[in-house]
């Protein structure tokens, strides 16, 4: 990244040689970053994460050609598109928000069933940033295309790229959400694929970069930044899904050992290798968090853009569980760096904090 935040600093849509150098630069990421996907270069729009990706999804979709139609999504969807959705609906734009079942699967059946003629988009995530559940979107985006096939499918796919192998062709959506800060790239750095042909109405508007879709002066050093993490994550995808996921699955062993009432909220046939979420019966989550902070652990009680909040998770109460068992549960996650003896020492943090609190 670090030539074009110095030497070739230059405005990517200019007409001087700096620029064209930045040009080439861009260019050049948005071809990688499409043959990682299996998408074409021309269906990357850049964007600054995976906030702004899922905005232009949504409400570019719901607001496409001056109308106002209508959203679907999932109660336990990431805040950006509820938020969107809610926004939507305040507008006059019909939504519905399909259930999930106790452990945070969509329920096809209300999904399909809340779509109708009038619906612009449907919006499903990948991977869900709390409880690590995996949705199966190849069967749910069969069962839209089958029961509504001109609908347009987004899914959020920002926790899911570290470990899943992602092909836009395979899983069939319309849109795909991605931020570079989950796999290693920086901060401020995403992307929507919006698959050709598929019109939307631009949420930022003035000088029709990203060919109209989204406008602004390109973070050339992000995008660049943001194809090497991809092409990094990508390589090393295999050994994230074994070694990271057993050192994960070394963490739960040695809490649930030493906690034996402790509940983990998502069962392992349907989550990623890199998350953990789990309920501690009889100790509030904001308590343990503080203790677990000065002791060096770092955890959440929710959504990382939220770990500080003190609201009851809206995906654990989607689930079914209590406002009083929300506020027990813990979110811990596990990265590319992430170690075994590392995994060892906070599990036993964890144990000696949740016995001294109990």
């Amino acid at each position: 990244m670090g030539p074009y935040s110095d030497d070739v600093f230059g405005n990517s849509s200019g007409v001087h040689d700096v620029s064209r150098r930045a040009k080439n630069a861009l260019e050049e990421a948005r071809e990688r970053i499409a043959a990682g996907i299996g998408a074409r270069p021309q269906e990357i729009v850049f964007t600054s994460g995976g906030t702004e990706s899922d905005n232009l999804a949504v409400k570019g979709a719901a607001l496409r050609g001056g109308r106002r139609k209508g959203v679907v999504t999932v109660a336990t969807e990431h805040e950006a598109v509820l938020e969107t959705t809610d926004f939507l609906r305040r507008l006059g734009a019909p939504t519905q928000v399909a259930g999930v079942d106790r452990w945070g699967a969509v329920d096809l059946e209300a999904l399909v069933g809340a779509v109708d003629s009038e619906t612009a988009v449907v919006s499903v995530m990948c991977l869900n940033n709390e409880t690590g559940v995996i949705h199966d979107l190849p069967r749910i985006v069969a069962a839209l295309r089958e029961h509504q096939p001109e609908v347009v499918i987004h899914s959020d796919a920002v926790q899911a790229f570290s470990s899943e192998d992602l092909d836009v062709e395979v899983l069939g959506v319309d849109m795909l959400t991605l931020t570079g800060h989950k796999f290693g790239g920086p901060k401020g750095a995403g992307l929507l694929y919006v698959r050709e042909g598929t019109a939307l109405e631009p949420v930022l508007h003035g000088g029709g970069q990203e060919l109209g879709r989204r406008s602004g002066t390109h973070n050339v050093a992000g995008a660049v930044g943001l194809a090497n993490a991809m092409e990094a994550a990508i390589a090393d995808r295999p050994r994230f899904r074994s070694e990271v996921g057993s050192i994960r699955d070394d963490f739960e062993k040695r809490v649930v050992a030493g906690v034996p009432d402790l509940v983990v909220n998502t069962p392992d046939r349907m989550r990623s290798p890199h998350h953990l979420n789990v309920r501690f019966p009889g100790v509030r989550n904001e308590t343990l968090l503080m203790r677990l902070d000065r002791a060096g652990v770092a955890a959440s009680a929710g959504s990382a853009c939220q770990s500080g909040a003190s609201e009851v998770s809206h995906v654990l109460e989607a689930m079914g569980l209590r406002a009083e068992q929300a506020r027990e549960s813990i979110r811990f996650s596990f990265g590319w760096d992430s170690t075994g003896d590392e995994a060892i020492e906070a599990a036993d943090i964890v144990l000696g904090l949740v016995g001294e609190l109990r």
